[in-house]
């Protein structure tokens, strides 16, 4: 399960990565508690907040990925890491000092999200240059397990943060949480890196990343499934926050709770997958179903400890779907293509979010926040079921269900007498 942590350059960015990470998450909690406070808790106000924090991924993800394949991705982290340690910063001395308005907030969410848009695909390549492909499996594993070990800790801390002393040290506490991942990234030796050749700059680098894909329906049918599940079900973040402070009358220490408990059931499905390895693609369709049944469930659930008893396997599928997602994509690429590909998949991914998020904010503000998890449920499900149908059909698979036998399953094979690899069974 740990196998990655032998390698020393892994092992000293996986480190940083926990440290800071449990910062951007503490900032998370707390922008989305100052956002409510300056709005009159407005569901609307914390959508467009996510929407701005994630719209730059849609206008400069691909260039970040052109970016990632074309120069040293550590270096391309350094800036990036303190480009956003110094929006931190800027934003908790105007909450400190009394000033911080709306505007603000909206401003420097969107300038997070622009430094998000290079420093993404860079991350996710970088990656494979710590550890080796055979190893990256595990990695991706380990990678969402640290990120999940910040969002138990840090929506924790948040709370009773917010609750003591006020949004304003959270976010400088988080500001200072980059100079871990600083230093880490200045530690690690290049010379025992797995670097490729850099691809030479040429004009039309994002249009050929472009027509690599559209060559793969494998890759054309995870990336729409999770810009899907991205757009419309990954919007906890906003629906959790109004379901604990305007449906069960809750404070900050009880969404800090939530937060918690959801990021402990994501730990458990990161550990479960750094375990596994690579796994089959069949996994991120059954994965994202379960996803969306689950999030019709939590939004059916009629109290505060109901509602927080879904969270666990709730967030046990959100991690099995994202690490399977990433790693079937990251490994069935070329490596001269790694960074506009991911770049391209993290783009539909997380910039979803600023055309999901006002939207389900809305939805929560009109109807109520329990519909907008059934909207984001429902989305999820169809679009598993239509992602694993349109990669059957292009990879001409026959499927075969055989729900009323003694052990439902459904059997898939290929149409010809060739024999079909695990990989490409979709159910």
């Amino acid at each position: 399960m740990f196998s990655s942590l032998a390698v020393r350059n892994y092992r000293i960015f996986a480190s940083g990565q926990v440290v800071s990470l449990t910062g951007t998450w503490m900032q998370r909690v707390a922008q989305d508690w100052l956002v409510l406070n300056l709005s009159h808790n407005s569901g609307t106000a914390i959508g467009v907040t996510t929407g701005l924090q994630f719209a730059p991924v849609l206008f400069f993800g691909l260039y970040g990925g052109v970016i990632a394949d074309r120069f040293p991705k550590r270096r391309i982290l350094v800036v990036t890491q303190v480009a956003m340690g110094l929006l931190a910063l800027t934003l908790g001395l105007l909450d400190l000092t009394g000033v911080a308005q709306l505007w603000q907030v909206y401003a420097l969410a969107a300038g997070l999200g622009v430094a998000s848009a290079f420093d993404m695909p860079a991350r996710q390549a970088f990656v494979t240059e710590l550890v080796g492909p055979s190893l990256l499996p595990n990695a991706v594993g380990l990678n969402s397990s640290a990120f999940n070990v910040a969002r138990v800790l840090g929506p924790a801390v948040a709370g009773l943060m917010i609750a003591s002393v006020g949004t304003s040290w959270v976010f400088l506490i988080n500001a200072a949480s980059f100079v871990a991942v600083i230093t880490g990234l200045l530690l690690i030796h290049d010379d025992e890196l797995f670097v490729g050749k850099p691809v030479a700059r040429k004009k039309g680098a994002v249009r050929e990343g472009l027509r690599y894909v559209r060559r793969r329906p494998d890759l054309i049918a995870i990336t729409s499934l999770v810009g899907v599940v991205g757009m419309l079900g990954f919007n906890f973040q906003i629906t959790s926050a109004l379901m604990v402070k305007g449906l069960f009358h809750r404070g900050a220490e009880s969404y800090g709770l939530i937060s918690a408990t959801y990021a402990f059931g994501s730990l458990l499905g990161a550990l479960a997958s750094a375990r596994r390895g690579r796994p089959a693609r069949r996994l991120v369709f059954i994965a994202a179903a379960t996803y969306g049944l689950l999030e019709v469930v939590a939004a059916l659930m009629p109290t505060y400890w109901t509602f927080f008893a879904v969270l666990v396997p709730f967030g046990f599928f959100t991690l099995t779907l994202s690490t399977a997602a990433n790693t079937n994509v990251q490994l069935s690429v070329s490596p001269a293509m790694r960074g506009r590909v991911m770049a391209l998949y993290l783009m539909v991914f997380m910039g979803g979010t600023p055309i999901g998020a006002p939207l389900v904010g809305w939805v929560a503000q009109v109807a109520g926040p329990r519909w907008s998890l059934i909207v984001g449920g429902v989305a999820s499900i169809a679009a598993a079921v239509l992602a694993a149908a349109y990669l059957a059909r292009k990879e001409q698979l026959k499927v075969e269900p055989h729900l009323l036998s003694r052990r439902p399953h459904v059997y898939v094979h290929s149409r010809t007498a060739q024999p079909v690899d695990e990989n490409v069974l979709v159910s």
